[in-house]
């Protein structure tokens, strides 16, 4: 029994205390600020500078990706508009009124991206709807990587706050 409360004191599985929490955080929002509408950031500016063939790439793929993302929503639409909130509701539910840790982690990922997915369903449809290429469009995907960056801000520094009340609400009780 002396071994395995060593190795739960040396890994903790709380979530707010665990490395990996931290590391998966900071990957979901460096990945939401890269790729931009399905497209790698890096392309953008590739096609400011270069423009010609990098600047038909650019427009091809986020093409694509609009369609892609507007067909999804399209034909799933009515479940993910359903699904998505019951989710959040559960996590936000467990987590906070019922104070488990995991839930209110997952919550603290969950719900600002789903804020991004949303931003991005209305950057794929307005590119859809006003046929934006160009410079229009390098403008369009450098807004909406601002707006991700934006939230993915806020949320690391709420969660950051929550972590640490946590951490030492749970060192105060023990």
């Amino acid at each position: 029994m002396d071994w395995y409360e060593n190795v739960l004191e040396t890994i903790d599985l709380r979530s707010f205390s665990n490395m990996w929490y931290w590391i998966a955080l900071a990957v979901t929002w460096s990945t939401a600020s890269h790729w931009v509408l399905g497209v790698p950031f890096d392309m953008v500016g590739r096609a400011r500078r270069n423009g010609g063939q990098a600047a038909q790439d650019l427009e091809d793929l986020v093409r694509i990706n609009v369609n892609r993302i507007v067909m999804t929503v399209d034909d799933a639409g009515i479940w993910l508009a359903a699904i998505g909130p019951m989710i959040l509701s559960a996590l936000m539910w467990s987590g906070f009124r019922y104070g488990v840790e995991l839930a209110q982690a997952v919550f603290l990922l969950a719900f600002p991206m789903s804020l991004v997915g949303l931003l991005a369903l209305r950057a794929a449809r307005q590119i859809q709807k006003g046929a934006i290429s160009g410079p229009d469009l390098w403008r369009k995907l450098t807004r909406h990587r601002f707006w991700v960056q934006v939230i993915g801000l806020v949320s690391i520094f709420v969660t950051a706050l929550w972590g640490m009340f946590q951490n030492m609400s749970y060192q105060a009780l023990g």
